[in-house]
């Protein structure tokens, strides 16, 4: 079979392809049933906004881009079977989401359900040994709630959407801190041994827990490295009793 030699830099190729000029029409005509008969499909399903999208309709956009590209502008694929194949999606998402509906356990299972992150300015032992956020991107949606340390925080809770949701503790305890991001200044550790000569509270840098000077380990997570805590303004320091 002879190979074909390509003209670099060949604008009626680059532009236009192999096909007619006039193919440009059908282009337009084939990207405007589609976009319009999946516009009518999903008002009909009701998708809610990309920030609130479910697991399940986050698939079907996913879906519905792989199913409509190439019959947008591939000549070889029959507009029918794109609008089969868009039709077949959203009635699948539909029943899924009427599923969901009517069965609490069909929606733990295809949703998941929300997850503790925080509990009284102190990350949770599961939430630790989970993979749904790292510290990171923990510390970073707490900032984005106005958050610069965790004794801030009575409760926080990952949704099943996967936006964090932040209760905040009144007043404020002292807690581990998360201003400035890590990234950029890394918080200094603290030798407990030795340290009775510093009142300060300190903070476990892996759970946020707080205790007084001289901690080793920390009973809630198990870590032993320290830093020092953040006190709010007007806040006694604590005792060892309020280590959790």
């Amino acid at each position: 079979m002879e190979q074909q030699i390509i003209e670099v830099f060949d604008w009626k190729r680059m532009l236009i392809g192999d096909e007619p000029p006039l193919f440009l029409l059908e282009i337009a005509f084939r990207t405007t049933i589609i976009y319009l008969y999946a516009m009518l499909l999903l008002r009909w399903l009701g998708s809610r906004t990309i920030g609130q999208l479910s697991t399940i309709e986050f698939l079907l956009v996913i879906a519905l881009g792989s199913a409509v590209g190439d019959a947008m502008f591939y000549p070889d694929v029959p507009l029918l079977h794109a609008l089969l194949v868009i039709t077949v999606v959203v009635v699948a998402n539909k029943c899924l989401d009427i599923l969901i509906a009517r069965n609490a356990t069909a929606e733990r299972a295809l949703d998941g359900i929300p997850e503790e992150a925080v509990r009284d300015g102190v990350i949770c032992r599961d939430f630790l040994d989970s993979t749904t956020l790292s510290e990171n991107e923990l510390f970073q949606q707490l900032r984005e709630h106005g958050i610069e340390q965790l004794g801030e925080v009575a409760h926080a809770y990952v949704e099943t959407d996967g936006v964090l949701t932040v209760f905040r503790s009144k007043p404020p305890r002292p807690g581990l801190p998360i201003m400035p991001p890590w990234e950029i200044e890394p918080p200094a550790e603290v030798k407990p041994e030795g340290n009775g000569a510093d009142d300060h509270p300190l903070a476990c840098r892996r759970c946020g827990a707080v205790a007084d000077p001289g901690a080793v380990t920390c009973p809630c997570c198990g870590g032993d490295v320290w830093i020092r805590a953040h006190v709010p303004d007007g806040r006694e320091k604590p005792s060892s009793r309020a280590l959790r």
